[in-house]
């Protein structure tokens, strides 16, 4: 059975390392800066010892850096590997580059990034199933991290080293950036007295129907709202209303619809001449 040590016992690691080990994985050995987090992961799976990171690249098979990214090539220059050894991390806009001098040791060098999103162990164990895992690794470790992913749950996709960084670009603009839209939303709930969290509890349902349409409908046919209507005044209406109680959102709220304009010119519901007329209004002056 395969031996898997994780050094980096944060959100990422401890969720990864007890979801393996609930498919079967043998989760022989954690080393953390934290001591406390070092200990709850190894309480979380079976068999599990806490050892410094030398003795989890001495006692496992296949290693996990689950260290911040900014620390992950400097565990991968500090320690002794083996050849054959596994040594992976779960970086999602960095490539094999950075663990260089683990397949110098000849190790076989690799990269497991899950994505979504995790607040915290629970959220994240429960937001894993289904997810998708980005790998990069040459064989025979690439076909060991495709089995991980299926065993959890999720799908998995291969990137080249030169993918990561647009890779994660892309994972940000998606999840990170929605939150940053959805706190923007519900600051200009407060220019009428609705306090953040009533607004975020209202705002919700649209999300998550959004969230739906484009699951079930896709993109650009489950597009709604006055760019893909075509509908000028209104757009005229929010920019007139934004200068006087957000201006600072003015900038923010033209971009998205001039990138939104080429959405529903795809969905058909306006045509040439009706986008140039929104591009005219939303362009800054």
């Amino acid at each position: 059975m395969l031996k898997l040590g994780f050094i980096g016992a944060g959100t990422v690691g401890t969720a990864l390392a007890a979801r393996l080990n609930g498919r079967g994985y043998a989760v022989v050995a954690v080393s953390s800066r934290s001591r406390t987090s070092a200990q709850n992961l190894a309480q979380s799976v079976n068999g599990c010892r806490i050892f410094d990171s030398q003795g989890v690249a001495d006692n496992a098979e296949l290693i996990f850096i689950t260290t911040p990214d900014d620390a992950i090539a400097q565990v991968a220059s500090q320690l002794k590997w083996r050849p054959g050894q596994g040594v992976v991390h779960c970086s999602g806009a960095d490539s094999t580059a950075i663990l260089q001098p683990a397949k110098d040791s000849g190790a076989r060098v690799g990269v497991f990034h899950p994505l979504q999103t995790f607040a915290s162990v629970k959220q994240a164990m429960e937001n894993m199933p289904g997810s998708t895992f980005a790998l990069e690794a040459g064989e025979p470790l690439l076909k060991k991290l495709k089995d991980m992913a299926t065993a959890l749950g999720g799908h998995w996709v291969e990137l080249k080293a030169s993918d990561k960084v647009l890779y994660h670009a892309a994972a940000v603009i998606a999840c990170n950036y929605m939150v940053t839209l959805v706190k923007l939303a519900t600051d200009l709930w407060q220019t009428f007295d609705v306090p953040p969290q009533k607004a975020t509890q209202a705002l919700l349902p649209l999300l998550r129907g959004t969230i739906h349409n484009i699951d079930t409908v896709g993109i650009p046919q489950c597009l709604t709202g006055p760019i893909a209507r075509g509908d000028v005044g209104t757009i005229k209406k929010h920019l007139d209303a934004l200068e006087q109680a957000a201006p600072h959102l003015v900038s923010t709220y033209r971009e998205l619809g001039l990138q939104t304009i080429p959405i529903a010119v795809a969905k058909g519901r306006i045509d040439k001449n009706q986008a140039e007329e929104l591009r005219v209004i939303l362009q800054p002056a």
